[in-house]
């Protein structure tokens, strides 16, 4: 059985999609493509496709990772090809490896994320920031199964700054993008409890829902500061081409080696 591990996104209007539909899209790209699964047994078989830490509805993602278990060995880059070209733009499957390591959801302990904050000046954002991580503790409330949910926002954020999107401003509506690094706890924190956090220790309110993006997920590196590329690690332990191979299928002449 070989295993392949996956990087996908959810871009502009797919951000809506839910984990719920992005299954149900992706085994029918499965079939279209006509993949190898592997199967589970029982009265019900279903594809072995594991799910890692999906972003919430309404998030884009430029970050998602499933792993999918094959009866025939096939080559990742091209499988990558054929189901990305039957999932719908936006849905992109953009990476491919064989998976040669284990634990790929233990790789995937924070996350990178981008919030985009309309109608919120820069100056603003950069005050409501500082007061965040200079607090101790920053309690929010969410909405679970069993009622509202007092937790701590702050503990779990290791990074958090304001940024001013120059480039891409248009006219002079003030805008200002956050950068948040944080850690995957539990109870999760996700950036709209940043945000609430943000309202708590500074009222800062953006007019508008903030547009969240989530540019990497993977394992924090302490002394860098980084998240690094959860599928690093499979690359690394991919068996190595000698030189003198390489050497001597670039100078083999045609037919070489045919009976």
């Amino acid at each position: 059985m070989q295993r392949i591990r996956l990087r996908y996104t959810k871009r502009g209007r797919l951000r809506f999609t839910s984990h719920r539909d992005f299954q149900r899209a992706f085994e029918r790209a499965l079939r279209r493509s006509e993949v190898p699964m592997a199967y589970s047994a029982g009265f019900t078989p279903h594809p072995k496709v594991s799910y890692a830490n999906a972003a919430p509805t309404g998030t884009g993602s430029e970050a998602e990772f499933l792993e999918i278990a094959l009866t025939e060995a096939r080559d990742p880059d091209t499988l990558r090809k054929l189901l990305d070209a039957s999932m719908p733009d936006g849905l992109d499957v953009i990476d491919a490896v064989e998976a040669r390591t284990s634990g790929l959801a233990d790789r995937l302990t924070a996350s990178v994320w981008e919030m985009r904050l309309d109608g919120v000046a820069v100056q603003d954002a950069e005050k409501a920031v500082t007061a965040f991580m200079g607090a101790e503790t920053v309690e929010v409330q969410r909405r679970a199964k069993n009622g509202m949910r007092t937790f701590d926002a702050r503990a779990a954020v290791v990074g958090l700054q304001a940024l001013d999107p120059q480039p891409d401003r248009s006219g002079d509506r003030p805008c200002a993008i956050l950068r948040l690094v944080v850690r995957h706890v539990t109870p999760a924190v996700r950036p709209d409890d940043v945000l609430s956090g943000l309202q708590a220790v500074a009222d800062l309110k953006p007019p508008v829902p903030a547009a969240v993006t989530r540019l990497a997920q993977g394992l924090f590196d302490e002394e860098s500061g980084t998240v690094t590329d959860p599928l690093a690690p499979d690359r690394e332990a991919a068996p190595a081409v000698s030189t003198a191979d390489q050497a001597a299928a670039a100078t083999a002449p045609d037919g070489a080696g045919s009976a």
